[in-house]
């Protein structure tokens, strides 16, 4: 038998995202193979494309990191009653637990291939199981960014009922954190500069939105609708940290989750005025993963998905996602 795998070299742009047969692969010692029925698009998979991403990409990788599907076939050691079990696979195989560090490095999709394939060969310890009430569309929208967006509010100090949360935007880590800092019980203040967006944002349980582009002075926004204290925790995916450190309260936090607008130089004065603390985010561990996978059953959650594309249109998919249109994921059916 043969299955079908997408692979790109890394700045090689969408033209060079090719798809091809391969024979059907077998696991491994400590490897299962996953029948792959969904996977979904991050921001990560558009630096790939351009060349830029800041972790080592193989040539020919099968890209994407996050996918969902069923365990067929299990190698040597793994117990063979997981066939038929779904599942989905961390971003950072060996992040099992703790800090991250740099032999954590090797990552789905970029070093390591990834799930953007009929059949992909995954590490036994690196699984992770969908919650039950999850369909396949909606698990693989979880590995990357909503893990991204658990660590973020939780990875240091989670925010408690009645703590002030902002988000910037509506890309994937945003809407998550939303979802997240809600089921938390914490009030949440998001920023975006499209009108049409403020009302959704609104409906998906925004207390507050700020229009950056009306209001370019959205941290005095923020300092005015928290009473002058700011914000407990923002969650920056945009790079302009000096602006989150002005909404931040002092001994707040600010999560330093991606620079999708460009990065910007910080007045240090700026940084010890805020007395807030920055922690660069680099998604998460299993442990975290498994830790808000509680807190979505618990809470019936259902992450928001924006378009289905069919394996054959991944071209599409990601032309779509790259377009700035979709509010929600960009979701790719096996």
């Amino acid at each position: 038998m043969t299955i079908r795998s997408y692979h790109l070299d890394s700045g090689a742009g969408l033209a060079g995202l090719t798809l091809r047969e391969h024979p059907d692969p077998v696991p491994g010692p400590g490897q299962v193979a996953i029948a792959v029925r969904a996977t979904s698009l991050s921001f990560r998979e558009l630096m790939i494309l351009r060349g830029d991403y800041v972790l080592p990409v193989k040539p020919q990788v099968i890209p994407v990191s996050d996918g969902a599907g069923e365990i067929v076939a299990a190698g040597a050691g793994v117990d063979p009653l997981r066939i038929g079990e779904r599942v989905m696979a961390t971003l950072f195989p060996s992040w099992q637990d703790g800090p991250f560090g740099l032999e954590h490095l090797p990552q789905r999709g970029g070093s390591l291939d990834g799930m953007l394939t009929e059949i992909a060969l995954v590490e036994e310890e690196s699984l992770v199981p969908v919650p039950g009430h999850l369909s396949y569309e909606e698990a693989a929208t979880l590995p990357c960014v909503a893990v991204t967006a658990w660590n973020a509010l939780t990875g240091a100090d989670a925010p408690r009922p009645g703590q002030t949360v902002v988000t910037q935007g509506s890309g994937g880590v945003s809407l998550f954190a939303l979802a997240f800092a809600k089921a938390l019980g914490a009030r949440v203040i998001a920023t975006t500069g499209d009108p049409g967006k403020a009302a959704r944002l609104r409906d998906l349980g925004a207390d507050e939105v700020v229009d950056h582009r009306a209001v370019p002075d959205w941290p005095a926004r923020v300092r005015e609708l928290t009473g002058g204290r700011g914000a407990d925790h923002v969650i920056d995916v945009t790079g302009h940290l000096e602006r989150s450190l002005r909404a931040a309260a002092i001994g707040g936090q600010v999560a330093c989750v991606g620079f999708v607008s460009g990065a910007s130089p910080i007045d240090p004065r700026v940084l010890f005025a805020s007395g807030a603390t920055v922690r660069p985010i680099a998604v998460g561990s299993r442990s975290q993963f498994l830790a808000m996978n509680k807190v979505i059953e618990a809470n019936g959650l259902h992450p928001l998905i924006d378009s289905v594309f069919p394996f054959d249109e991944a071209h599409d998919a990601y032309r779509h996602y790259a377009s700035g249109k979709a509010f929600g994921k960009v979701v790719i059916t096996v």
